[in-house]
This record gives structure tokens, sequence and C-alpha cells, in this order.
């Protein structure tokens, strides 16, 4: 006979934990399950430990360039058992605190397991049936491993397994040059790896504006990362005790050899074995499962939030579904997805932060445009701070006046937007943060300046 329970919740995630809290305290007897580890990607394998890698990368890096501020640091050697072990700790710290606060919630039951729906609102769960009226998944992804020939012949890793390595790879070759592949290229370049990035389209991170994607491009070369862009036809072998991945490309040899490689291609959601077909719930073609702008399934009692429901790819988009489901469920207040502005971080050094539309969905959307732009060598923190790497960008409707979007890659670029990006979400018009009086020295104070500059595009 099935267990009874007011709400079931499927997968630990960035919406799932608070969910839990609001439908604790809104008395609901609820059922929370996780087959592997709380927190899903963010807390494990993803923002928290990457992020914790990149400020060790940094420190090494600014030790090497001590001369750059009139100082000499000698005999810099990376303890990369040493860096894991911090890297794990932070992550310890949050997965602790999680479970923590998990067990203080009266009414929320964890269950350890793999779950599978059987219908839209029952689950099996090691042998137990459990029901109830209303049935949250947030299950997440994980990494895509490409069909490429070969692949099943070679070790290889993902952002998954990288999270293990304990020793600084010889030669890092990573397949993709997005987010993901980035971000671990210029952490490990930091770290002493020789770095090969293999991208197959044109350009660096293709659907970035051609500006942005060759700055980022010219950073990482700056750094000795090695970049192949336009690589057709991969594949992959081994090559004595090195891997080799082949390629077709415009220019440079037809081969990259090294001693690791990092799959760092996309992502898919972690829905082949849920059992959406049993309980009526509808997925595209990748298993991505449909929702409308409440995340509400097609199945009625039954919602998806975070990266399992195709509409974000980001923690802070997996949590802004836990506030729209819990808005709508419980406050009377019609939030929707679609209100949301996109906006994201690229969180490389300097990093690029992301709000509104780019440059090419702007000139699409058939708009009057004003464009303004700004390298970061005329901003005065930045020269102070030894960071001039970059540029900012913003566009606005030239009608309106409202921004229709920003592009800040340089020093504190991932905070500085959230300006241009809280002005976007109020519709106020540029002049609003043009005329507003910012603190100086700041990087932020030249953000009226650039606004100051904008001409029609």
């Amino acid at each position: 006979m099935a267990e009874k329970f007011d709400a079931i919740v499927i997968g630990t995630g960035q919406a799932a934990p608070a969910l839990c809290a609001r439908l604790d305290k809104e008395g609901l007897k609820t059922a929370v399950i996780e087959r592997k580890l709380l927190g899903g990607t963010c807390v494990n394998v993803g923002c928290v430990p990457t992020k914790t890698l990149v400020a060790s990368a940094r420190a090494v890096h600014i030790a090497r360039r001590g001369g750059d501020y009139g100082f000499r640091a000698e005999d810099i050697r990376v303890d990369m058992k040493a860096v894991k072990a911090r890297k794990d700790g932070v992550v310890k710290q949050s997965s602790d605190g999680l479970a923590a606060w998990i067990a203080r919630m009266k009414n929320v039951t964890l269950i350890r397991g793999h779950a599978r729906l059987v219908a839209p609102r029952k689950v099996i769960v090691e042998g137990r049936e459990l029901e109830a009226e209303r049935v949250f998944i947030n299950v997440g992804g994980r990494a895509l491993v490409p069909d490429l020939p070969g692949v099943g012949d070679v070790a290889t890793l993902t952002n998954t397994t990288m999270m293990e390595i304990d020793a600084v790879p010889e030669h890092l070759l990573i397949v993709g040059g997005s987010y993901i592949g980035l971000e671990f290229a210029q952490m490990y370049r930091r770290f002493g790896s020789q770095v090969t990035v293999i991208e197959r389209a044109a350009k660096l991170l293709p659907r970035e504006d051609d500006d942005v994607a060759a700055e980022i491009r010219a950073v990482l070369e700056r750094e000795g990362v090695a970049l192949r862009t336009g690589a057709e036809c991969m594949a992959l072998r081994r090559k004595g005790e090195r891997i080799a991945v082949e390629m077709e490309c415009k220019g440079g040899e037809p081969i990259a050899q090294g001693s690791h490689v990092l799959l760092a291609v996309g992502r898919k959601a972690n829905t082949d074995d849920l059992g959406l077909k049993e309980a009526g719930i509808d997925a595209d073609e990748r298993g991505y499962i449909k929702v409308d702008d409440e995340c509400r399934t097609s199945a009625e009692g039954v919602w998806a939030l975070g990266d399992c429901n195709g509409r974000g790819a980001f923690t802070h988009t997996s949590y802004n579904d836990y506030e729209i489901v819990a808005a709508n469920l419980f406050d009377n207040d019609k939030r929707r997805i679609s209100d949301r502005i996109p906006a994201y971080a690229l969180f490389i050094d300097p990093p690029l932060g992301r709000a509104g539309m780019t440059e090419a969905e702007a000139r699409k959307s058939g708009r009057r445009l004003l464009m303004g732009k700004m390298p970061m060598k005329h901003v005065g923190r930045a020269r102070e701070a030894g960071e001039t790497q970059g540029f900012m960008k913003v566009l606005v409707d030239a009608d309106s006046k409202e921004l229709l979007g920003a592009a800040l890659l340089g020093l504190n670029g991932d905070e500085i937007v959230h300006s241009l990006l809280d002005m976007m979400y109020a519709k106020r018009p540029y002049t609003t943060i043009q005329r507003a009086v910012h603190i100086h020295p700041t990087v932020t104070e030249l953000i009226p300046t650039l606004l100051g500059q904008l001409k029609p595009l």
C-alpha cells in the first residue's frame, strides 16, 4: 500500500531545498528523495567547487605577476593535493549545511534512493511506494558524452570526474570551447598544465557576440592556452601513453596530443530513468521536461524545476523556478518564467557578466538601437588594480531609452552587471543610472560615462 504524503520532491538541486522549506512552513507532509548527493551539481561538482578552484588558480596567477606590483615571489609551486583538499572542505561545508537545514524541517522526510514515477503522482523508491497530490521534479542534468569515434577507447574526464584530480595534468586537452571548458582551461593553465581547447564551431562561445568571443580568446591566448576552432570530424585514439584528438581544421595541425582529455560539450537532463512516460509527462527529443510558464508539466499535479525543464541552465534560474512555483501555489502571485531576463557569467579572469540581449539578438529585434563601448584600460580602478583586459558594452532601445543588454568583460564584471540588470527589470530609462552619483574609485562609476557615449548602431 502506498505511503501518503502531501508532496513529493524528487532530487535536491538548487530549487528543492528552498521548496521543501516552504512546504514545511505550510505544514505539508513532504518526502524529498535523493539518490546521490544533496545539493546536486552546483554544490558538489559545479559552482561551489569550480569557483573554489578558480580562486586558488587566481592566487597562483597573481603571485607569478608579483613583478607587476613591485614584489617578487620565488619558487611558486602548486600543491594540487592541497588545492583539492581546500576545494573538498568548501564543498563539505556547503553540503553539511544543506543536510542540517533539511534535517531541521519538521514536516520533511529525506529518503535516499532512486525514484521512479509509475503514475503522475505515484513514486517507487527502493521498494517503497509513495503517493502525493503534488510532485515536484528537480533532478538536474549531467555532462553529455559526445558520440565521437574512439571516445570509448580512451580515458576521458567530465566536469564531475575533474573534481577528483589531485595532480596537475601535464597536457590537458579540452573538447568544447564554451563556459565549462574555458573556465577549466584557464584554471589548469594557471596551475601549470599545458592546455589545448578544441572547439567544433568557428569561434569560441558560438552564441556570444563576435567582439566578446574574440577578446576572451585573446585573454586566454595571452596566458598560453592553445585554441583550435573550426575543428570538424573529431576522433579520439590512444597514441602510446598519450591521448590524441584528431580533427580537420582550417589552420593548425590535424592532431592534438595530451595526457588527459576533458569533455565539455554540453549537458543532458537526468530524466531517462525517471518514468516520464508512465507518468504521462511530456519531454522533448533531448529529454528535457516540457513545462508551462509556471513550471507545470503535462501531468496534473506535477511540476518540473531547474535544469531538467530546459528553461534555464543555471543555479539562479533553478532557484527562480522555486520562487515562481511557491508564488503561484501559496502567495496568489502570478510569477512567470517568461518574466525572467537572461543573465549569466563566465567565470574566467577577468569575468564576463552578461544581462539581457546580445548584440545579434538586439539587431534581430528590429528596434532602433544605441550602443556604448569602453575598453577597461580607460577605467581608473582597473588600471590601479593592474587589470585592464576586456571592455564594457551596453545596448539601448533608442525610442524607449530602456536598457536591452550588457556585456561587461573586465574587472568585477560579474558583479557590476547587476546594476544594469536591475534597471532592466525596473524598465527605467538609461538616464536614471547615467545621472546617478557613484562612488569613486570604482569600476561601476564608469557606467554613467559609458552611457554618455551611446551612438546609433
